[in-house]
């Protein structure tokens, strides 16, 4: 099963601040609920982990990422990753690219296309229910990223002089404080009934 999204996000501060915490592979997983780099290969290659709930089930998936392509000048990257599920019955994979946008002296757009294939017995949950956990997944991640970028443009206007200091600080977790299971599980299970019902009054 194939999911592919095309978002985008506008972000308070200048295009090379939002592009320090897009290059920067843990500043992003921190923002991921459930994500995690567990270790550090090199530059460009990363091993993680994931834990997402789709339905009655917790799946864990734990892989390999490498940065394939980071364009400085062009403000570009491309992230692609390779995962597989504990029990082994489950596969993943990843191609993302994304890119930062100047769209004003303080102000940037952070734009990214993702396809994700899953094989295996997740992949049997079926697309939609796949594509609502993803989308639910998405609005955190943003939630959790524009407020990453707003305590960097905090910290440059306390503190201009330190703004490069600001920008390689570890992130501080905000995928843990800020997602709510509760919230996102009655959004997940609402989508998954009205297109259920949806389906039944239609035939």
């Amino acid at each position: 099963m194939k999911i592919e999204l095309e978002r985008s996000l506008a972000l308070p501060v200048a295009r090379a601040v939002g592009w320090s915490l897009l290059e920067n592979i843990e500043d992003i997983a921190s923002c991921v609920p459930g994500a995690k780099i567990t270790a550090r290969i090199d530059a460009t290659h990363y091993k993680g982990t994931i834990t997402v709930k789709l339905g009655p089930a917790t799946v864990s998936f734990r892989g390999d990422i490498e940065i394939a392509t980071l364009d400085p000048a062009a403000h570009t990257i491309r992230i692609v990753g390779q995962a597989s599920d504990t029990t082994g019955s489950s596969g993943a994979s990843l191609d993302l690219t994304a890119i930062v946008k100047e769209t004003g002296p303080d102000s940037c757009e952070l734009s990214g296309r993702s396809e994700v294939t899953v094989t295996g017995k997740v992949a049997a949950f079926g697309s939609r229910l796949m594509g609502t956990v993803t989308d639910q997944l998405l609005k955190v991640f943003f939630a959790n990223l524009l407020a990453r970028a707003e305590e960097r443009k905090a910290a440059m206007v306390c503190d201009p002089a330190n703004a490069t200091a600001a920008a390689a600080t570890p992130p501080k977790a905000p995928a843990e404080a800020k997602f709510n299971a509760l919230a996102f599980l009655w959004a997940v299970a609402k989508d998954f009934l009205l297109g259920l019902f949806g389906r039944t009054n239609a035939s």
